[in-house]
This record gives structure tokens, C-alpha cells and sequence, in this order.
């Protein structure tokens, strides 16, 4: 065969690139970009993971702190905004006569409360709830709408009250209007008064009205006692306020999410020794006289001369403690107890009680009485100019002469200061100058100074009646002294307190103090028996048929309190009976009358009779049936 020879099988030679030496990289052309190569992702990865490490770390340890460490600072801040806690008051307990019947009581009352959180514009929904619910709620209320806004709009405190002691009628009101609103915004919509509540707050009443008010004294809006035997035992008739607290939603408590309370305790029953017929009685007899002789004011004591407790005790004019809107302020406390006067006459049955006592005269002594009498640097006279009177001692007493006391209580001494430390004993054992024991608020000792600081005056003047003072209780107990035999038994209000439990608690015993002896007691009963049934007596208005009344007048000058002078006078009249066996005494005083006579025959003696007929009759108490002694009034002076 032609051509070349065929060559052995070799090694492949190698591809046409492998051949090719590989060019050289290019320097960019000018305005043509390079290219960007990407960096490694790892240290991308491992910052994220810290970064991520980092922030699950915060998550965690907030958690803990959430959890742990602070759970009960926001548990707490939680419960302030789902809780509630709301006072649940005490019920006031009640004041009686006697008798039990209800001179004070409480009857069912609401007070309105708010939550003003529910009105901020968050939870209301509303930029203005308190504006729009003040508009809503004032006329019902009776409370400015300014004042309403303001209280609405509180930040400081989940709990205002908007009206204290409303009647049911009145919270019955707000409730419709609440349910009203509530329809107008539907399902899920929210009143504007979904945050107005109630709190049950009994409303304290007095059946009576004017009747004892000058003892009951009166409670302020808040239900505390701010005069008389209401402010006395305050603690006792308010009880103990508990208090409630419990979930709310909206307005509105959640029943399910359970509820604290504490529960109140009710305040004691207290009852008085008053009897309510018999104080109705006194306050419509001193009332009618102080309206009709146009007088600044009058008290009327009734006291049970063997117990010392008081039936009566009426002011006027009066006040209705329920209702202090027209009330004078002036008539707001127990001007019974609170004013000190000078007694006038009637104080001249100690005088008569000292001289008998000391056995320095009898009834039948002779006392010369002249017309003037010049002793220290003045004369003095009786109520009405006469000729020389010669009358007993017990005409003394029974024509109420001002010169026959002088002459009769000089003789308690060989010199006058030792007749005055002798008639200042007497008076310091039967009450003056000292509290009467009742513990009466505001109650005054009256004015009795040492006797050696009597002045030339006060120890002529003193024996009569003026000089000291007193007031209407002291008085009064002067005379159930000498009614009891001798033994003064410390005037009393309060018989018994009742618990919550029905345990009664009887008021301590009264003190007991003999004074004079029971005889000098029993002929002074004598010679002021003379005083009422006697036609010289002065004291004939205060008779009441076919009961032995014992008696006496007064009528004296009257200190103004005001200028410090004397303006006008003291008419007074104070007694008991059956004067032979007493059972009751009647004192009874007008301060300043301007119309008609001002003599205590005239103006006070009338008083007595009208509240002492009507005790008798209901405390049940027949006559004695038996004859009064006739004690002479004047002797011949040719005997």
C-alpha cells in the first residue's frame, strides 16, 4: 500500500485550550466598573447570633424580675385598678324615753358615691364625663353641678361622696337613669354614670321633731354626734364602720372574682329617764309662755324627787335636730344646763334651810320687817314698798321677803363673816357652784365664790338670790332635796345602755348626800306649802285642786349677757308634790319677758301647775286626801 506508514497507538494529545497559555487579567477600561466580590457570611452569622443571644437574655431577665422579684408591686398595682374598697357604716343605735319608745332613731339612707377612674376619658369613652354626669345628677341630688364636676374629676383617690344620706326614692332615680343611658349606647356601650354607686348610710331622724332636742343634741352629715347626748355617747351609739372591698368592671362588680369585708358593728341602744308625754307636756307649756311674753328663752325641768332621774328637761324656743337648715344657732344647745342666771326668791329656801338647820329660828319666830333695811354701803327693800311687816319666819318665806331672809340668815354667826361661811356650806351641800353630776356637754357649775370673797354687796344680796348663779337643773335638784327628807340624789339622764348583743348595761347609781336633817326637810315642805295655799303667799297661781303643792317665786334681776349689766329679769317658779308625800318636782324659768308681768307668780306659776297636774295624772299619783298645816304668816306685835 501506498502513503505513510500507520504509527502505534500514543498518549492523546492534549485539548486545544489546555494548549493555550491563559491571557492576562485586564486592567478595567476608563468608566467601566470593577467587579464586587460578596464576603464571607460567617461573621455576619456570629453577630446575629449575639446580638439575638443578647436580646432573649434582656427578655429573660425581665421576665424573672416580672415574676419573681417584683409579682407583688404589680400585682397590687393591678388590684388598684380591679379593686374597690368601700366604707360599710355602722348603724347608729337608737335613743329612747323611758318607755322604750324612739326619740332618736335611723331609718334607711343612701350616701352616692363615684369612682372618679371611670371618668377619665379612657374609661369613660368620653372626653367630659364629669362635666355631662354632674349636669346629669345635680338636680337629683340637690348639689351644685360645679361642685359635682369637681369631685368627679379627683385624681388622687378611687372613692368621693357626692351626697350623703339620700332617701331610697333618690338612688331609685339614678339607678333608672343609669339603666336609661345604658339602653342608648347598646350592647358593650358604657353609661356615663357607670361609675356612680351606693352605700346603705341609715339617716338619723327624730320622730318627736322639736321634742328634747336640747337633750338629743343632733349628728352631722358624716353621722357624727355634734351636740347633746349624741355627741356624749358618740362612741357608743355609732358602733364600729367595717369595710368591703371587691372587683368591678365597668362600674359594675364582678360577682365571680370574690369579694373582702369586714363587717360593721351597730352602735348601742341608750335609754334615757325622760318620758316622752311628760316632756311633750313641759315644751308646749314653756314654748306657749315664752311666745306669749315675747321672752328671750325658758327651760321646765321635771324631776322624780325619789329617784333624782329627770322626766323633763324642755327648752325653748327649740330646734328640729333633724332639720338644722332654719335653726338659730343661738337655740342649738341645752340652755337648761348651759346658762347660769341668778335664781332670784327661789333661792331663799337654802337661806330657810341654814337657819333651820343651825336651830337659830322656827317657823313661828317673830321677824320685824321695815319697809328699807341700810346695810354696807346701800338699802335694801323688798319687791314692793310696805309698812313694817311683822311676820314669822315662815311669813317670811311666804311673802317672799328679801329684808326678813337678810335678818334671818345674819343670825347663823356672831359676825357676818361667819354667817356667810355658814350659808356658803349650805349652799356647796345642796349643788351650787358645781356640776350637777349629769355630765351634760357644755354644762355650767354656775357662780358661787369663796365667802371670804363675798363683797360688801354679795353677802346681803346672796341670801335672796342674787349674786350666785345656777342653772335650771340645779335649781330643781335644790328642791327634790328638801322633797326627799334631806337627801340629795344626784340628777340623772340615763338609765341603761343596750349592746349590739341585747345585753343591757343599768347606769351607774346615782350619789346620795343628806343635806339637812329630815325634820328641818319636813317643816320646810310646811312653810313652802304656805307659799301655794296661803292667801298671802305669793305663789297662789301654782294650786292645784285637791293636791298639797309646795312652792316658791322668784323674780329676779337678770345679768345681760351681752353688756354684763343687769336688763330685765328672771321669772322662776319651782315646787313639788304632794307636798306631804312628794313624788315630783317642777322648776320652771323665763329668761327676759317683755310682755305682761315679769313676777315669777305671773309668768311661771301658771307653767307649773299646767306640767304638774299633767305629771301627777300620768305618773298616776292620787291626792293624799289629807289636810295642809297652817303655819301663821304674820303675829300681833301687841302679843
Amino acid at each position: 500500500m501506498s502513503g505513510r506508514p500507520r504509527s502505534a497507538p500514543g498518549p492523546r494529545p492534549a485539548p486545544r485550550s489546555a494548549q493555550r497559555p491563559r491571557p492576562a487579567a485586564r486592567a478595567p477600561r476608563p468608566g467601566q466598573r470593577g467587579t464586587i466580590r460578596l464576603g464571607s457570611h460567617r461573621p455576619r452569622l456570629r453577630l446575629f447570633g449575639l446580638v439575638l443571644t443578647l436580646v432573649m437574655l434582656a427578655f429573660t431577665v425581665r421576665l424573672l424580675q416580672v415574676q419573681a422579684v417584683d409579682a407583688g408591686t404589680y400585682a397590687a398595682k393591678a388590684d388598684v385598678n380591679r379593686y374597690i374598697t368601700v366604707p360599710l357604716a355602722a348603724e347608729r343605735g337608737t335613743v329612747t324615753d323611758r318607755d322604750g319608745v324612739a326619740l332618736a332613731t335611723t331609718v334607711d339612707a343612701y350616701d352616692i358615691t363615684a369612682d372618679p377612674y371611670l371618668f377619665t376619658p379612657e374609661q369613660a369613652e368620653v372626653p367630659d364625663a364629669p362635666a355631662q354626669a354632674a349636669e346629669l345628677l345635680a338636680p337629683i341630688l340637690g348639689v351644685d353641678q360645679e361642685t359635682l364636676a369637681e369631685r368627679l374629676s379627683r385624681d388622687d383617690t378611687r372613692y368621693v361622696v357626692l351626697a350623703r344620706q339620700q332617701s331610697p326614692q333618690v338612688w331609685r332615680q339614678i339607678t333608672d337613669l343609669k339603666r336609661t343611658l345604658a339602653e342608648r349606647q347598646g350592647e358593650g356601650g358604657r353609661s356615663v354614670l357607670a361609675g356612680v354607686y351606693s352605700e346603705e348610710h341609715a339617716k338619723r331622724v327624730y320622730p318627736g321633731k322639736r321634742l328634747a332636742a336640747g337633750v338629743l343634741g343632733f349628728v352631722n352629715a358624716e353621722g357624727e354626734g355634734k351636740g347633746g347626748l349624741e355627741a356624749k355617747f358618740d362612741k357608743v351609739l355609732a358602733g364600729r364602720d367595717g369595710k368591703i372591698t371587691y372587683a368591678q368592671s365597668g362600674g359594675r362588680q364582678v360577682p365571680t372574682a370574690g369579694e373582702r369585708e369586714q363587717p360593721a358593728q351597730p352602735g348601742s341602744d341608750v335609754e334615757l329617764t325622760l318620758d316622752r308625754d311628760i316632756q311633750w307636756a313641759a315644751q308646749r307649756a314653756i314654748e306657749e309662755r315664752v311666745e306669749k311674753s315675747r321672752a328671750d328663752r325658758g327651760y321646765v325641768i321635771v324631776q322624780d324627787v325619789r329617784t333624782g332621774e329627770i322626766l323633763a328637761m324642755a327648752n325653748a324656743p327649740g330646734y328640729d335636730p333633724g332639720d338644722l337648715s332654719g335653726a338659730d344657732a343661738s337655740a342649738l344647745g341645752n340652755p337648761a344646763v348651759q346658762d347660769a342666771y341668778e335664781p332670784g326668791s327661789t333661792s331663799k329656801v337654802m337661806s330657810m334651810a341654814a337657819v333651820l338647820e343651825e336651830g337659830v329660828a322656827d317657823p313661828g319666830t317673830h321677824v320685824v320687817v321695815p319697809n328699807r333695811l341700810p346695810r354696807a354701803d346701800r338699802s335694801f327693800a323688798d319687791d314692793v314698798d310696805h309698812p313694817t311687816w311683822y311676820l314669822t319666819l315662815n311669813g317670811v318665806l311666804a311673802k317672799s321677803s328679801n329684808i326678813g331672809t337678810i335678818l334671818a340668815v345674819e343670825q347663823l354667826g356672831d359676825t357676818q363673816a361667819e354667817a356667810n361661811r355658814v350659808l356658803h356650806s349650805y349652799l356647796r351641800k345642796f349643788g351650787i357652784g358645781r356640776k350637777t353630776g349629769l355630765g351634760f356637754p357644755g354644762e355650767t357649775p354656775g357662780i358661787l365664790a369663796d365667802p371670804e370673797d363675798w363683797n360688801a354687796s354679795q353677802q346681803y344680796t346672796i341670801p335672796f338670790g342674787q349674786g350666785l348663779s345656777i342653772n335650771a337643773v340645779q335649781a330643781a335638784s335644790v328642791y327634790s332635796t328638801i322633797a326627799n327628807g334631806g337627801v340629795r340624789v344626784e340628777p340623772s339622764l340615763v338609765r341603761a345602755t343596750t349592746g349590739p348583743d341585747g345585753s343591757r348595761t343599768p347606769a351607774p347609781r346615782p350619789e346620795r348626800t343628806r343635806v339637812v336633817s329630815e325634820k328641818t326637810a319636813r317643816t320646810l315642805s310646811a312653810m313652802l306649802e304656805s307659799v301655794v295655799a296661803d292667801t298671802e303667799g305669793t305663789g297662789t297661781t301654782a294650786r292645784i285642786p285637791g293636791y298639797r303643792v309646795a312652792g316658791k317665786t322668784g323674780t329676779a334681776n337678770r345679768v345681760d349677757p351681752e353688756t354684763g349689766r343687769y336688763n330685765g329679769y328672771t321669772s322662776s317658779f319651782a315646787g313639788f308634790a304632794p307636798a306631804d308625800e312628794p313624788r315630783v318636782t317642777v322648776y320652771c324659768a323665763v329668761q327676759n319677758p317683755r310682755q305682761g308681768s315679769y313676777f315669777g307668780s305671773d309668768v311661771c306659776g301658771p307653767v307649773y301647775q299646767e306640767v304638774m297636774k299633767y305629771t301627777l295624772k300620768a305618773l298616776r299619783i292620787p291626792p293624799t286626801g289629807t289636810e295642809p298645816p297652817r303655819l301663821p304668816v304674820t303675829f300681833d306685835p301687841g302679843d
